[in-house]
């Protein structure tokens, strides 16, 4: 029977395609963000030249990693490579800038350099800002190791799929869920242990909108959910904390959760006389 079970698992490992280890993937993403962001780096570059060498490296790594998924890719690994490092100069504007909302929407921020070393916000939104660009491209498996590797960094489990527009923030990030089909529009904030999720997870709806979208200028605060692929959050709209909604509401919204406290008193048995 020992026989039996090691030659299935033989067949296994055998049946079963390549896969980027994930320690690999990770090394060149923290590489990556320390070249993009001097506040990240403790490596002072001497010149230029030196600095090119390092982003030639990275770029090998990256191709490395594709080459490995080459079969399944929807492209030859150089193309998609070639794609992404298309896309990094716009890449790091937008990121500068969703680190500037962060800085301007936490009093505590001093300045953008403390909210790119330190915040866990900031680095979720990064990582899901470069798997974008690989979800977008058809990359199988890639986008969600990086979003993986920022959910176990931060609490912040963000979908690769999602759509997020500029100048997003998020405070405190702990707990934060945004599904696949979540549509972001552009000056969101949204605090710790929100949920933009599905209202049914069968998976028959997997192609479908499962997801809210949420309008320009919204904040949505801690602890709220927000579910389902027809809820629209207009824009401008404040929600407030532990708000449960299935439903959409209209621009300029307040919607906030109206808790009933009920206050409890013993009561001791009359004395006997």
């Amino acid at each position: 029977m020992r026989k039996a079970f090691i030659d299935s698992l033989f067949q296994a490992h055998q049946a079963t395609s390549p896969m980027p280890p994930p320690t690999m993937v990770f090394g060149w993403l923290e590489g990556l963000l320390r070249l993009l962001f001097p506040e990240l780096s403790d490596t002072r570059y001497p010149s230029a030249r030196t600095l090119e060498q390092h982003f030639n490296a990275l770029n090998l790594e990256l191709y490395n990693i594709l080459e490995i998924l080459e079969p399944r890719l929807p492209a030859p690994a150089k193309t998609i490579e070639d794609h992404f490092l298309d896309e990094l100069p716009a890449l790091r504007d937008q990121l500068l800038l969703d680190a500037r909302a962060i800085q301007e929407g936490d009093p505590a921020a001093f300045n953008t350099a403390e909210v790119i070393r330190t915040y866990p916000g900031f680095l979720a939104i990064a990582v899901y800002r470069i798997a974008h660009v690989f979800f977008r491209q058809g990359v199988p498996l890639i986008p969600r190791i990086l979003t993986e590797y920022a959910h176990a960094k931060t609490g912040v489990d963000i979908h690769p799929g999602a759509s997020i527009g500029a100048r997003f923030c998020i405070d405190h990030a702990t707990g934060i869920v945004i599904g696949e089909t979540v549509s972001i529009g552009s000056d969101v904030k949204i605090y710790q242990g929100v949920t933009l999720g599905a209202l049914s997870v069968k998976k028959e709806l997997a192609m479908t909108k499962r997801h809210p979208t949420i309008g320009d200028r919204v904040v949505i605060y801690s602890g709220a959910t927000i579910l389902g692929g027809q809820t629209v959050i207009g824009h401008d709209s404040v929600i407030g904390g532990n708000v449960w909604l299935t439903e959409s509401v209209p621009p300029f919204s307040r919607i906030y959760y109206d808790a009933l406290t009920i206050q409890k008193t013993g009561n001791h048995p009359p004395s006997s006389t």
